[in-house]
């Protein structure tokens, strides 16, 4: 697979990724998605303290080709954002499992990590896509 899918995190069919650290949720964009939208221009973080609902709009990423919302993989409340990509959000596109996640959410529904894709269902889901453009 051409696309960087890391063990052990959880996966969105909207290509967003939450790695779990205790009851906290780092979020970002995938491989995957960064590689599909281009070179990243502008991030517009949540607010810390905000609450964000699973499946609902909590950041917008914008690059040179499109807008796109970033959706809260779990409800819960933003506890940091990565202020790093205010000036620089082309960290995303270089390392979006690391320097480049967005936003961590402190979970309110652990259960709700169960309904996200691994690892080997993320990159079944990713090849479907592919095969579709």
């Amino acid at each position: 697979m051409k696309y960087n899918v890391i063990d052990g995190l959880k996966y969105t069919k909207q290509h967003e990724y939450a790695r779990q650290e205790g009851n906290v949720a780092v979020v970002g964009l995938t491989d995957y998605a960064q590689d599909k939208l281009g070179e990243i221009v502008f991030v517009e973080l949540p607010d810390v303290g905000a609450a964000v609902e699973a499946g609902k709009s909590a950041a917008v990423i914008e690059s040179v080709k499109a807008v796109a919302d970033l959706y809260a993989p779990v409800d819960g409340t933003v506890t940091e954002v990565n202020e790093t990509l205010l000036d620089q959000p082309e960290v995303i596109n270089q390392d979006p499992y690391g320097e480049g996640w967005v936003f961590k959410v402190e979970i309110k529904d652990e259960s709700q990590l169960g309904e996200l894709m691994d690892k080997p269902a993320y990159e079944d889901f990713i090849i479907k896509e592919e095969e579709e453009e």
